[in-house]
């Protein structure tokens, strides 16, 4: 069994990301800029805002932080959007959810510019990635496939089993598995033998916010398992969806929680912004 090292590979995408976006900085005299909109005094955004700032210093490019109060309108906050939008300094667009309650999310997302949507979370973006056409991916599957690869094990032909279907996480990565000739299964609330399922799984890529949920007897012997969830257990300590402790001893490769997908979801993000910065210079690729 090897712990995949989500620290490691995130380091050495960012390390990347700064070596090229430095040549192209210098030679085009336009900095990669990252603008992100915190709404409210939410404790959690707050952290998620604060490190994607210190990411960005790492890899060398501006972040601009637009922190608005909770009693932000709709009005404003899609005037900010507009505003961002249209700002040629400005190159990719993030806005930190969950949203105050009285706003509209899905008016916010829809708002920004699909160029500059560097969550990939805008209806044309997802469109694009239906068809294998993208520009951007959501930076949690996109980090997870990176992990996958990082392993050196081939998902052309696996059996590939994503438990969970959200818009962020399940529904995009079992297309994103499916992308490389994975023959996928997506799993949910509804799904009638979890256990069956998650049995045949060659990668499994757990994404559904309860503790330690996948146990030992849930995976296969040898199996890739990829952990997304980010929990507390009975004892307030952080975990993810799958038992570690247990499903170590089955598995050929493992992510831990912290230290596994978690920084890889940053580190795309800043992939995906000088992704999004090229195209606005006209550099292809």
């Amino acid at each position: 069994m090897e712990i995949i090292n989500g620290k490691e590979v995130a380091a050495r995408i960012k390390g990347q990301v700064k070596a090229d976006a430095e040549y192209l900085s210098y030679h085009v005299g336009i900095t990669p800029c990252l603008a992100v909109i915190l709404v409210g005094d939410d404790p959690a955004s707050a952290v998620y805002v604060k490190n994607k700032t210190k990411d960005c210093a790492e890899v060398g490019f501006i972040s601009r932080e637009c922190i608005l109060p909770e009693s932000t309108t709709q009005e404003e906050l899609m005037k900010l959007v507009k505003e961002l939008n249209e700002d040629e300094t400005v190159h990719g667009i993030l806005c930190q959810l969950p949203l105050p309650k009285h706003l509209d999310e899905r008016e916010v997302i829809n708002a920004i510019d699909p160029d500059k949507d560097v969550d990939a979370f805008h209806p044309v973006n997802v469109g694009r990635i239906m068809i294998g056409e993208y520009d951007f991916l959501p930076c949690t599957p996109a980090g997870v496939m990176e992990l996958i690869h990082s392993t050196g094990v081939c998902v052309e032909g696996k059996n590939c089993v994503v438990v969970g279907r959200s818009n962020i996480v399940g529904k995009p990565m079992s297309m994103l598995l499916l992308h490389e000739n994975g023959t996928v299964t997506t799993c949910h609330s509804k799904t009638k033998d979890l256990k069956a399922e998650t049995l045949r799984a060659d990668i499994l890529v757990a994404a559904v916010g309860k503790a330690k949920m996948i146990k030992a007897d849930m995976v296969k012997p040898g199996a890739v398992v990829i952990d997304v969830g980010m929990n507390r257990d009975e004892n307030g300590k952080l975990c993810g969806d799958v038992d570690f402790e247990e499903v170590k001893e089955k598995a050929s490769y493992i992510t831990p929680v912290p230290g596994g997908v978690g920084p890889m979801t940053r580190a795309m993000l800043m992939k995906n912004t000088f992704t999004a910065y090229k195209k606005a210079i006209g550099i292809k690729g």
